[in-house]
């Protein structure tokens, strides 16, 4: 009965006269694992609900889900059970803290391509329906250039890109960017510096990046921000507790506070052809070559 109710609710929000959110798709992308990417996509995506707008955050970390870990929950459906069992997505999308809500990842295939075509459709459908449901629909990716992750990247509105100052971590960004540049010109990337020792570091790091993109593949991209090494966070990874909840006031939480500020105050409206009905079109292009 709950859940009959909720759907209604949810239908009611997305038809009504004047209605007008659109839900901007937002991909959270690395290089290299171990840079802190879905630390980063769940605290950004809480400290985006602070700054007052309605977020999804959806794990498509195919077969490396972990966002429910680092919340310490144990959601109930799973992205799988969504596609297998033909359950809605109002059915799947967990609870987390402070009005969060998520589709947990779990684990049980490998790639969309596991999919048959009645499946992936329905995968799709149930998607679509967060038109207008969210102002931002944040997608944890698998690290690098998975088949899935850079599927999702060039249909994404925007990339996050998040790396670390060590020049592995920052070669391998590079990469990603070259590899989705030459296939999507026109993507979009905000750049964060995670672990940096200070701010002058993170700032030479950023810069430096932005440089090379610029020359080499005469590519704009812009600097978001740098986020502090902070000993807070792992304290915050061992509770299972976000940090930014954890720790509101640690150096690390009230970065990505300022970095989800300054990112709701800066995020234009999604394009006629972007947002999720946007990236579901684009996904299921590249697919079906």
């Amino acid at each position: 009965m709950q859940q009959d109710q909720a759907y209604l609710l949810r239908q009611l929000s997305n038809s009504t006269p004047g209605h007008s959110r659109k839900s901007r798709v937002v991909t959270i992308a690395s290089g290299k694992g171990g840079v802190g990417k879905s630390n980063f996509a769940l605290n950004f995506a809480l400290s985006l609900i602070a700054a007052g707008k309605k977020v999804v955050l959806i794990d498509l970390d195919i077969g490396m889900a972990n966002l429910d870990i680092l919340m310490g929950l144990n959601p109930k459906y799973h992205l799988l059970d969504m596609i297998k069992h033909k359950k809605s997505i109002w059915d799947v999308l967990e609870k987390g803290p402070n009005q969060l809500e998520y589709l947990a990842g779990g684990s049980g295939f490998n790639h969309l391509h596991q999919l048959d075509e009645d499946e992936r459709s329905f995968f799709f459908h149930e998607l679509e329906k967060l038109h207008g449901y969210a102002d931002i629909i944040l997608i944890d990716t698998g690290a690098g250039l998975t088949l899935e992750s850079q599927q999702c990247h060039l249909s994404a509105d925007e990339v996050i890109l998040l790396t670390t100052p060590e020049p592995t971590s920052i070669a391998d960004a590079y990469s990603v960017v070259k590899m989705l540049h030459s296939q999507r010109p026109s993507l979009s990337f905000q750049l964060v510096i995670n672990r940096v020792s200070n701010p002058k570091q993170g700032m030479e790091v950023a810069s430096k990046f932005k440089s090379a993109v610029q020359s080499f593949l005469k590519k704009e991209i812009k600097i978001f921000g740098a986020i502090p090494d902070d000993p807070y966070v792992m304290q915050a990874v061992l509770k299972q507790v976000p940090f930014t909840l954890a720790f509101p006031r640690s150096s690390a939480s009230s970065t990505i506070k300022r970095l989800a500020e300054r990112f709701v105050s800066g995020t234009p409206e999604p394009k006629d052809n972007g947002g999720i009905k946007g990236f579901i079109r684009k996904l299921t292009r590249i697919l079906d070559k």
